[in-house]
């Protein structure tokens, strides 16, 4: 379980097919604080860690989180966000984020207003029942508000401290983000699925 309050970006460093499997060496920050078999999330997607070198760790995306997520379109350099595991101890400060991508998006629109930054971004319409105005929703991990919604889109409102110290910064009308939908409304939309 995460919260999607990123704690660093890294950098993957190396990308190596394994069959229809892709391991990637991240070099990043926390890095020498974790340990192999320890859950991280990577722009939102839960990985393992497989193996660890100084500042770096090795994680494997299997084909089926491939096709789910924009893992597979990463190349050496690409800037990802990094949330290790919550801790029960502590503040929620986000929301909860199981690190299960659901779906990708495709960002529509990029605004620099005065001291913000607002994106739009365009989702697979039968996943609109899970987005709801004002609900939480998770953007390449980070977890974010949504308004403006509509059966196939999304507006969120990024401060700057989330801007400067995630990688949205980097996204651009065309780029491929993955979601993961708040899974409360998941569970409700599983119980109207079964009937009462």
């Amino acid at each position: 379980m995460f919260t999607g309050i990123i704690e660093n970006t890294g950098k993957v460093i190396s990308i190596t097919p394994n069959g229809t499997n892709l391991s990637f060496w991240i070099e990043s920050p926390i890095s020498g604080e974790l340990k192999v078999d320890q859950s991280v999330s990577h722009n939102g997607v839960c990985l393992t860690v497989e193996a660890l070198a100084p500042n770096r760790h090795q994680v494997t995306a299997i084909e089926e989180t491939l096709k789910k997520t924009e893992l597979g379109s990463w190349q050496t350099g690409t800037e990802i966000n990094l949330e290790r595991c919550m801790v029960m101890n502590g503040r929620l400060d986000g929301h909860i984020v199981q690190g299960h991508v659901d779906t990708t998006a495709v960002c529509t629109e990029r605004k620099e207003l005065a001291g913000s930054w607002e994106y739009c971004f365009q989702f697979p319409p039968e996943f609109a029942h899970l987005v709801i105005e004002k609900g939480s929703i998770s953007v390449n991990g980070t977890s974010l508000t949504c308004f403006d919604v509509t059966k196939n889109s999304f507006r969120i409102a990024v401060i700057p401290y989330t801007y400067e110290h995630t990688n949205i910064h980097q996204l651009q009308v065309g780029s491929q983000v993955n979601i993961e939908f708040d899974m409360l409304g998941k569970y409700v939309q599983r119980r109207l699925e079964l009937g009462a």
